[in-house]
Formats: structure tokens, sequence, C-alpha cells
């Protein structure tokens, strides 16, 4: 068993100033190893995670940023750093950019989205800042007009594109159609959702030149998870170690996994992050360890808490909740979501077991829901980077179990990995 020093002292901070972590540590004594601790439970760490009256949170928040995930709405999840911890995380985060391809000198067209407490791009412009390697920032934005973000990338020769895999997608594509192909960059930087095969082709066509590359392994709740590895595999990076420490668990049966090739959940401490604090707090993915001492391991797909479509994640939870609300007084025998790849793009179903009476009816009134919930995947489906959200109408038997504990899997992610 691994001893972390500062573990029993960052525990017993935490369990002192936090309600919640008051509460879920009751009745531990210590001295505190990791795995004596019990592992967050999402919905209740988001729950008492609120814009006010926090009962997760150490202390006021005197300094630092705030930001919110690219999730749903109902409930805003906001994750807040100190000044701090915000710089450290960059800083780290930007030891990797090297084994992502980045090179001195290169003229970087920062893509991902700014404003209304996103953290893309600006936690992307941070580390660029505290990278060895010097570069040109080219703060364009994904939320700007794709045609002033290629008229940008001409006039400033960028050599570098950052974003996310759908826009870079969409940008390809308005590249093709007017100035054919952008051959001076050399390198295309992804993070937020998984580049797949079939984005290749169109990625070629406008960026003959270029290398795709994962830029990191990060979360707006979690924070930083890996550092890029080199090699074919974008799926596979290097765990950032220090006062992160990281897990992988059975997803049944929370069995600590430490031997390669076998997937588990992903669970993250951070004892570095006092204000809100992270331990034992599942990512929401399944990963396996490529080699366990190096503590490098291989990206596999969501775990479960959270569907993640384009660049947007909808809670499970709540996408149960509008199923319930849309089907009304009729009962819901079985419910799932499944994530596939339709026509090169990201799609969300719902597969419900349920006796509605006017199935036309309840899909309009779901659809409508799942909008409100998430107007970010509304917008997605408005600007046609995912298709729209699809009902699947299936009998009890349809909805898909585990074979080894009968348990109903709440997601079904049958993309290609």
């Amino acid at each position: 068993m691994t001893i972390y020093p500062a573990l029993d002292g960052h525990v017993r901070f935490v369990r002192a100033h936090s309600p919640f972590y008051r509460a879920l540590y009751a009745g531990l004594t210590g001295p505190f190893a990791l795995t004596d601790l019990p592992i967050v439970d999402q919905p209740a760490f988001w729950a008492a995670n609120t814009v006010r009256d926090n009962g997760i949170l150490t202390g006021p928040q005197t300094g630092g940023i705030v930001f919110k995930t690219g999730g749903t709405t109902s409930a805003p999840r906001v994750s807040v750093y100190t000044r701090e911890e915000w710089r450290e995380m960059a800083r780290t985060f930007a030891t990797g950019l090297a084994a992502a391809g980045l090179r001195s000198g290169d003229r970087v067209a920062n893509l991902y989205h700014a404003g209304e407490l996103y953290s893309g791009f600006i936690f992307t412009l941070n580390a660029l800042q505290e990278a060895l390697t010097d570069t040109v920032q080219l703060p364009i934005a994904g939320n700007a007009p794709l045609e002033f973000a290629v008229q940008t990338m001409l006039d400033f020769a960028a050599t570098v594109v950052a974003g996310f895999p759908t826009y870079l997608v969409e940008l390809a594509r308005n590249v093709c159609a007017g100035v054919g192909s952008l051959p001076g960059v050399r390198l295309l930087l992804f993070s937020g959702e998984a580049f797949y095969d079939d984005q290749r082709a169109v990625i070629a066509a406008a960026f003959p030149n270029a290398v795709v590359r994962s830029i990191g392994y990060a979360s707006v709740d979690a924070g930083i998870l890996g550092a890029p590895v080199e090699g074919e595999d974008l799926r596979v990076f290097r765990g950032f170690g220090g006062q992160r420490i990281l897990e992988l668990v059975d997803p049944d049966t929370a069995e600590p996994i430490t031997k390669a090739g076998r997937a588990g959940r992903l669970l993250l401490t951070d004892l570095g992050r006092r204000l809100l604090p992270i331990i034992r707090y599942p990512v929401g993915d399944l990963v396996e360890w490529t080699d366990y001492a190096a503590r490098t391991f291989r990206l596999l797909g969501r775990a479960g808490e959270g569907a993640r479509i384009g660049h947007v994640t909808l809670h499970l939870d709540y996408l149960r909740e509008a199923v319930d609300n849309a089907i009304g007084d009729a009962v819901v025998d079985g419910f799932q979501v499944v994530l596939r790849r339709a026509a090169a793009q990201d799609q969300l179903v719902l597969r419900v077991a349920a006796g509605a009476a006017d199935r036309p009816a309840a899909e309009a009134d779901l659809r409508a829901r799942v909008d409100l919930l998430s107007p970010r995947f509304a917008d997605q489906v408005r600007t046609g980077v995912c298709p729209p959200l699809q009902v699947e109408w299936v009998p009890p038997a349809g909805i898909v179990t585990n074979r080894r504990t009968g348990k109903v899997l709440r997601l079904i992610d049958e993309r290609p990995v």
C-alpha cells in the first residue's frame, strides 16, 4: 500500500473546515490511508456544491477564479480555484506541451470557447504562457465566426490550432469550402472529447501537413489529470503525480486496480486543492493502466456519471428526470443513455422502456426538456455539430444489463475507441 505523507494532514484540515467532508468522514479516526476513505458520491457532492451556502468549500473564496462546467443548467456545476491553485495547475499542465508537439516559435490559434464561465480558452492561454517553449498566441476563441478564425490564421501564419474535435472538424469544412486548405498548419491539438478516425479525412483535406495530438487530459471539476504520451495512441496519458493521486477501481466492487489492461473508474485526489477539496473524486471516465509503475493509462470512455456529446456533458440523473417528466403518469420500466457515431458525429440516444400513450408527443416533450436542460447541447444540434436527440422505445428486456451483476448499465458508449 502506497503511503502519502501529506494525506493525513490534508484530510484532517478538510474534515475540520468542509461540512460535506465532515459528514462523509464522520466516525473515521485516522491516521488516514487513501483506501480507508469513502469514494465521493458525485450527485451528493454537486448537491452540496451550490453557489450560495456551499457545503463543500473549506472557507470563503477571497481570490482566484470561478468556472462552470459545460453541462446542464438546472443545477449549475461550479468549480472554484484560488489564485495559486490555478497558477500551479497551469504550470504543471504546461510541462506536457512538449510531448504534445509544441515547438518554440509556434503561432498557436486558440479556438477553445470563451466566456460564460467556461474554462477551456482561459486555461489554454494560461498554460501556453507557462510553457517552456515560447509561442505566439492567437486568442481567436471558438465562438468567433469561422470566417474570422480562418482569415486570422492566414494573416498571422498559424502553425498550431487548438480546440474541441467537433469544432476542428467544423473549421476544416469551412476551410475546404473557402480557401481550400491551410498547409502551414503543422499541428492540431485537441481535448475535451475523443478524436475519432472518421474525422481524419476532413481534417486531412483542410490541414494536409498537420499531425493530430492531444493537448492533455483535464476537466473543469477535477482539474488536470494527465499529460500526453508520445506515440500513435491519442488516448494514452501520463499522470502528473506530485500532489495528484490517481486511482483505478473496479466499477462494481471499488476494488483497487493495479494491473495493466483492466478497465476501471478513475478517481482523483488532489492534495493541493484546499478551497474546493477533491478527494477520491470519480472523474467520470473508464481507463486502464498501460504501465502502473510509470503511471501511464489509456482513456476508454465515460464511466457513467455523465454523457459527453461533442463538447457538452449531460448528467445522467438529469436526463432520467427529463424522461420521467415527459412520460407523465406512465411507468418507466427501464432507462439508459446510449452514445453512438452517426455520419461522423456524436449522437445522443435515450433508450426508454415505458408504456407512453402518445409516443410522438412524449418524444417532442423530452427533446424540449433536454434542450432546456442544456442549451449548449441544443446549440450543437442547431449548428449541425451533432444530430438531434433520438428516443429509442424498447420493452423492459431491451434495457441492457451487466452480465455479471445484473445491474442496468446507465450509460452505453457504442462509439469506437
